[in-house]
């Protein structure tokens, strides 16, 4: 059965900004109560969400995170670092180390330590991006990371039912991700983009929460991916 996010308590970890700020105001409309969480971020609360720091990458970070929370229904993972495409030979094999730290590791650490505190039915929703399966030159640290997060999004489904776990995969989405571009080289990149995608633009991030706030709703989804690239895997 459906089940509505009115009076349930998500943690959205990475939801300072872009696609994790939007899941958490997609969730609030629609009744919750929304704990962000991000290392950018301080305790406190404002415009109705409810804030608090964790470093991804500490365990006892995570730890507080969680025994500060208490209880709670729905876990959103939407950490991950800014990687830039490279081909293998000119890539530092550390910094490819911190990136799958962050983004893999790190929601794995987070799902450990949530564990105690996640409601038996609940949910966790993690996220891949369209590069775990269209591949590129350049990117296999995206797709790395990706496809792992896709198997370890199912495998988990079975492992940890009846928690349901599924994963959301974004195409090209504008959101600050891109902010370090310049404004005219920001939008001739995403015109392009979209010009090769089946509905002719990219993503916004709005978009993209909702396919979280399906898997958080719908109670007979899990070990899905959720495909929302405007036709970028077609």
């Amino acid at each position: 059965m459906n089940a509505s996010l009115n009076g349930k308590t998500v943690i959205v970890i990475g939801g300072s900004s872009g696609i994790g700020a939007a899941v958490a105001k997609a969730a609030a409309a629609r009744g919750a109560q929304v704990v962000l969480a991000g290392r950018r971020l301080t305790s406190g609360v404002e415009d109705g969400l409810r804030s608090e720091p964790v470093d991804v990458t500490d365990t006892a970070s995570l730890q507080r995170l969680f025994e500060t929370v208490g209880r709670f229904d729905h876990l959103v993972y939407t950490s991950g670092p800014s990687v830039r495409a490279k081909p293998l030979i000119e890539t530092d094999l550390i910094e490819a180390q911190e990136n799958f730290n962050v983004k893999l590791w790190g929601a794995l650490r987070a799902i450990q330590q949530a564990l105690p505190y996640l409601d038996q039915h609940g949910s966790i929703s993690l996220t891949s991006g369209q590069l775990g399966r269209k591949l590129a030159p350049g990117q296999f640290i995206k797709t790395g990371i990706n496809a792992a997060t896709e198997a370890l999004g199912k495998q988990l489904a079975k492992e940890l039912a009846p928690r349901r776990v599924n994963v959301v995969s974004p195409g090209v989405i504008d959101t600050p991700a891109y902010a370090g571009l310049a404004e005219e080289q920001r939008l001739a990149m995403f015109a392009k983009a979209g010009a090769g995608l089946s509905v002719g633009r990219v993503g916004q991030a709005e978009e993209v929460a909702a396919g979280y706030v399906l898997a958080m709703e719908n109670g007979f989804m899990t070990g899905a991916i959720i495909d929302i690239d405007g036709g970028g895997l077609l």
